[in-house]
């Protein structure tokens, strides 16, 4: 029996394979979840078409996490797969390649509050659309790239992951009481389409297996898919507002 047997997963950000969300979404799957997944506007197809490449095909529901009228029907909309969640994931986040590549000190509200809607606020707007389908408890997950420092090229969004690990923690002090634990993983640098769009990712991703005690692969996304499926588990029921590092234990090295 799988760690997630019986349990309903809400997974956002799946667009393709090799994204860590599509990873996790399979291995809940094979630990036993029925998983529903979401898409938005243009990318709602391509998210369709990677629920077929899913081991069972999963459903997917329309969600903008900006639109006040998706999130208000996003729990019927998910009612009509399953009858309530145990778990979901945050796995959405963007900004403006305005605000990023070292565009820090030139970059323009509008962008930056593009970035902050999209990046951070949406981990308390989803928290909050989804927790009325989890009346017995259960774990949100989101992905973050440790906002505690100031990394080359990430700018803006560097500052939005600070202020999404922040949400994190007062989401959990909010939902603890309901018996929602919220924690986020911080992953180390993977080639995923969302950081292909990072001017200057390779600034970032140079010489990180060689820091890393571990070693890092950032091609891999089954160690940090394996940290966020154990966490929407019950294997960590009393752990809440925490930041989980799977990235070869750079963070805890010096430079």
């Amino acid at each position: 029996m799988g760690i997630l047997e019986g349990k309903n997963i809400l997974v956002t950000g799946v667009l393709t394979e090799g994204s860590i969300a599509f990873e996790v979404a399979r291995l809940s799957q094979e630990q036993g979840a029925t998983v529903v997944l979401t898409g938005v506007g243009r990318s709602l197809k391509i998210t369709q078409a990677m629920g077929r490449r899913l081991p069972v095909e999963a459903k997917v529901v329309e969600l903008d996490v900006t639109d006040p009228e998706h999130l208000a029907a996003l729990p019927d909309a998910v009612r009509e797969h399953v009858p309530h969640l145990d778990g979901v994931v945050h796995s959405i986040g963007f900004a403006p390649q305005t605000v990023m590549g070292g565009n820090f000190m030139t970059g323009e509200w509008d962008d930056v509050a593009t970035a902050m809607h999209i990046s951070a606020y949406s981990l308390k707007a989803l928290a909050a659309a989804t927790a009325p389908l989890m009346p017995n408890g259960g774990s949100i997950v989101g992905l973050t790239f440790d906002g505690r420092f100031a990394w080359p090229v990430y700018d803006w969004m560097g500052v939005a992951k600070a202020a999404f690990e922040a949400v994190n923690r007062y989401v959990a002090r909010d939902l603890g009481p309901q018996g929602i634990r919220c924690n986020v993983v911080s992953a180390g640098p993977i080639k995923t389409t969302a950081a292909r769009h990072i001017p200057g990712f390779d600034q970032m991703e140079g010489g990180w297996s060689a820091r890393a005690p571990l070693g890092w692969d950032s091609e891999d996304t089954e160690p940090t898919a394996r940290a966020v499926t154990a966490l929407l588990s019950e294997w960590f029921p009393a752990t809440t507002g925490e930041m989980i590092h799977v990235d070869g234990g750079v963070h805890a090295m010096g430079q």
